[in-house]
């Protein structure tokens, strides 16, 4: 049971900063949310976990390390959206024939390996940020948070499925 309620929280995490984009159907670059938009929809993400936890004082001394990892995870998500946009806007400006022609597959994997790098570093400071914290958590503690886990699990796959849905409609135009 105690590897199902970490798993899950672990799981939570790791979705949660994404989920402002999954819920997202295919949205154009000009639609994309603004940095300011991110940054209060991690804040509003991070006040929903605190409070759902229901610190005790102890344990709000470990809160400052976690937040601090879940704000690096969101601000590293933007900086990869970012430049994912620069990419795609370069290569729209060019005619399809000069993309096909010109394309560099190994600088393709150098570019996503890095990217899964700084992903991994990320979550791998995530974890170590909330180790801490979650030993410390009593039982009904680590309930809710096996809730909240499965309310985020809930809401990425229904945002999947819009987005999914959303590209073949797409597709079909």
């Amino acid at each position: 049971m105690l590897k199902i309620v970490s798993t899950g929280a672990t799981a939570l995490f790791v979705l949660a900063t994404p989920l402002a984009y999954a819920q997202a159907p295919s949205i154009g670059a000009s639609e994309r949310l603004r940095a300011a938009d991110v940054g209060t929809l991690t804040d509003a993400r991070i006040n929903i976990v605190k409070a759902a936890l229901q610190l005790t004082p102890d344990q709000e001394k470990y809160w400052t390390a976690i937040e601090d990892a879940i704000r690096a995870r969101a601000k590293d998500r933007q900086a990869r959206i970012a430049n994912a946009a620069a990419r795609e806007s370069e290569l729209r400006d060019r005619s399809p024939i000069e993309a096909l022609r010109d394309r560099n597959p190994i600088d393709f994997v150098h570019r996503r390996a890095d990217a899964l790098a700084q992903r991994a570093a990320d979550l791998k400071k995530l974890a170590d940020a909330w180790q801490p914290l979650y030993q410390s958590l009593n039982a009904d503690q680590k309930r809710r948070m096996g809730l909240l886990t499965m309310v985020v699990l809930r809401e990425m796959r229904s945002g999947v499925e819009q987005r999914r849905l959303q590209s073949e409609e797409d597709d079909e135009d």
